[in-house]
């Protein structure tokens, strides 16, 4: 695996420092570069569809409800905040992917809708996007698979305050 620069330059410093489990160190930068390699992927994969990766995602909220979304559920359930969604949805407006309509229940509200043009553009990317995302662990067996998610949840277990 390609290691981006920044962490070749830490890792051959926490080696001339006599730094504890650098092999530690090499595994976290091995996984921000994993990250930053899938993340750069799919933006690439999106970019023509016109979409960021937060487009990508109230697309799919809004694809799952057919009657439609409010702004303050949308940020919740995409974990952004009201102002991010706001932009977000501008955007999909001026491409003509949603529409912004007054609450059925409080016409103070809105309730954001797919239009048909989002319809679609929703049904081509999640198709394209899924097998994608899928193909990602394609030369790992079943057995890998399930040992990798198993590893992962392992090390997660150190975040959040739970760090040695």
């Amino acid at each position: 695996m390609k290691l981006e620069q920044k962490y070749h330059a830490l890792i051959k410093e926490a080696q001339q420092r006599k730094m504890p489990n650098v092999e530690g160190i090499r595994l976290c930068f091995q996984t921000l570069s994993l990250a930053a390699g899938i993340d750069r992927d799919c933006a690439v994969l999106l970019a023509p569809h016109g979409l960021s990766e937060g487009r990508f995602v109230l697309l799919f909220l809004l694809d799952a409800a057919a009657d439609g979304l409010a702004p303050n559920t949308l940020a919740e359930q995409a974990g952004v905040t009201r102002a991010t969604v706001t932009g977000l949805l501008d955007g999909l407006e001026r491409e003509e992917l949603i529409e912004r309509h007054a609450d059925a229940n409080d016409r103070r509200a809105l309730c954001i809708r797919l239009t048909h043009k989002g319809k679609q553009v929703a049904q081509n990317v999640f198709e394209q996007h899924a097998r994608w995302i899928a193909s990602l662990f394609d030369n790992l067996s079943a057995v890998e698979r399930k040992q990798l998610g198993a590893l992962l949840e392992k090390v997660s277990g150190n975040l959040g305050g739970n760090a040695p």
